[in-house]
């Protein structure tokens, strides 16, 4: 079992540590303000510490409480000598070891212990490519740009805007299952149909539904609730029949009055001009798919996430709330998307995807010429086009928008430092040095790795390798927290904010960070006893950023590769 002595270094406990002892606080004092899950209950009126990340800074800090912080504290701007003391004690709870605490002419400065950094991070690698927590819920993620409206969407009509949001539902699926979540993805679509055999090819595993199963069913469940409940309007003109387009079918009309659903279960974030709304057939297969996806849910305490863009926000804030009008009870929030745009053209997903495919190919051929044929190269270049689009449609928060350029005689750079190439280019780098290091360890030229407790750390004093470390490797595992942090501690409004662009910023961040040191750094050098330890410590380093591309490439539903 984990004690506070032995827990994960992380920068949060670190700066809410270091924040209680500028503040004066006691430890109670500190857990009293705090939820549950560890943060604040009420925001910090300034912020005390920052966190160094450039590599300038890191030369001499790590840490930095500014000195127009410290004058809002002390009447002086002076640090006493006992907090200075207080901050060089710190330990346990995941704070990391401190090695120094200074005033300088920036505030007060803080470092870290690298060498223990180091030790405690390479030895126990485990626990930082995985959440900082584990959370326990239900969540179902809802596409609505899947749902038929007359027949089931095909690639052909799948328009990009609608393609980010499956996408960005795909990787919410990934990270909230490692937090702990149990998480299901609506609709089901209809098995082998073309849709299906399309998100594959992005390695996108949606759930299908067998081809003779349909909904009329639970559709009529639907209606005959809605046609029952308290909020449907009742006046003379509502009783007329229908006649035409698709709701021919339908006895009677049905108008759901939305206003006074928000008004009585009081709904925050919603449209003011939902209204009254005439119940469709496209909505009450909607409610049906639903209805179908929670069965296995306590629906109370499930949480429902609409992944939709802003042109079909306002159609989904309606059936959002039809199905409150259902008596559903589920928690909905909607994680709204900004468009995709390509100035000049119109593309549909089949399309952009053709074009990504065919100018990735065109530059693997450029790069390495004849050898680019087979299997391999086939599913080589399948899983680089599926990174240049996830890259692309992900890397911006998903309330903005986005711009493609899809002109078709601009190629895609196998080494540009930006997107998802460029990260599948830098991991499989690593997976040649290590191919490489085993070749020399079978012909005897290197000796194995030894456990990490017998190296000395104090050998990596490359700037890149504290780098690495402090702004990667340490905050990955709360990187990967924040989503269920967002979802248990943000308010109750319509919308909600899961960040879903943080990580390929990460990955792609690492990814010119790690060049530069690679560039810069020969790790296999002379087979000479000496140099051992070094080489040992900088391969443990690099084991585990190999280890955290994969964790981090495996939420996005990419494959590593060996070669590119």
């Amino acid at each position: 079992m984990e004690t506070a002595e032995s827990a994960p270094f992380r920068i949060g406990s670190t700066v809410r540590a270091l924040r209680c002892v500028l503040r004066r606080e006691t430890g109670h004092e500190a857990e009293s303000e705090r939820t549950d899950s560890g943060e604040r209950s009420t925001s910090e009126p300034v912020k005390l510490w920052f966190k160094e990340s450039s590599a300038k800074n890191l030369r001499n800090r790590d840490f930095l409480a500014p000195n127009t912080v410290l004058a809002t504290l002390y009447s002086d701007g002076q640090v006493p000598p006992a907090i200075m003391r207080r901050v060089l004690s710190l330990r346990g709870g995941g704070v990391l070891p401190l090695a120094g605490c200074d005033i300088t002419t920036e505030g007060l400065r803080v470092t870290v212990d690298r060498c223990t950094a180091f030790r405690g991070v390479l030895c126990g690698i485990n626990t930082y490519l995985r959440p900082a927590s584990q959370r326990q819920g239900c969540v179902l993620i809802n596409c609505p740009a899947l749902h038929a409206k007359k027949d089931p969407p095909t690639p052909d009509t799948l328009t990009l805007g609608q393609l980010r949001t499956v996408l960005i539902a795909d990787h919410l699926r990934a990270v909230l299952l490692r937090q702990g979540y149990s998480v299901s993805l609506c609709p089901a679509l209809p098995e082998e149909s073309d849709i299906i055999s399309f998100l594959r090819i992005l390695g996108i595993d949606w759930p299908a539904a067998s081809v003779g199963w349909t909904s009329d069913e639970r559709e009529e469940k639907m209606r005959n609730t809605l046609e029952n409940c308290s909020y449907r309007e009742t006046d003379g003109e509502r009783g007329k029949r229908t006649s035409k387009g698709d709701d021919a079918g339908m006895t009677e009309e049905v108008r759901i009055n939305l206003k006074r659903v928000m008004e009585n279960v009081e709904l925050q974030g919603y449209d003011p001009t939902l209204g009254t709304c005439t119940v469709q057939r496209e909505a009450l297969c909607h409610l049906a798919q639903l209805d179908r996806a929670m069965e296995d849910f306590p629906a109370s305490t499930a949480t429902v996430l609409h992944v939709t863009s802003c042109q079909d926000e306002f159609r989904q804030q309606q059936t959002a709330m039809l199905w409150r009008a259902t008596s559903a009870t589920a928690t909905q929030r909607l994680v709204v998307c900004g468009p995709v745009k390509t100035p000049g053209t119109q593309m549909s997903a089949a399309q952009y995807l053709q074009l990504r495919r065919a100018q990735m190919k065109e530059a693997s051929e450029v790069k390495y010429g004849e050898q680019v044929e087979g299997q391999t190269w086939e599913d080589i270049i399948r899983v680089m086009t599926c990174a240049t689009v996830r890259f692309e449609l992900l890397s911006t928060a998903h309330t903005s928008p986005v711009t493609l350029d899809v002109q078709r005689e601009v190629g895609v750079s196998t080494k540009g430092p930006r997107g998802g190439v460029f990260v599948m280019y830098n991991c499989a780098r690593l997976h040649t040095l290590f191919s490489s290091y085993e070749k020399g360890v079978q012909q005897g030229i290197y000796p194995e790795i030894p456990a990490g407790t017998e190296l000395d750390f104090s050998s990596l004093k490359e700037e890149g390798e504290w780098l690495l470390l402090f702004n990667y490797l340490i905050p990955f595992s709360e990187l990967l927290d924040q989503s269920g942090q967002t979802l248990e501690l943000e308010g109750v409004g319509a919308r909600v904010n899961l960040r879903t662009e943080q990580v390929c910023r990460f990955l792609v961040s690492l990814s010119k960070d790690f060049s530069s040191y690679y560039n810069r750094v020969h790790v296999l050098g002379e087979p000479l006893p000496h140099l051992f330890n070094q080489m040992f410590c900088r391969l443990l380093l690099l084991k585990a950023l190999r280890e955290l591309y994969h964790s981090a490439l495996d939420s996005l539903n990419l494959p590593p590769i060996p070669q590119l």
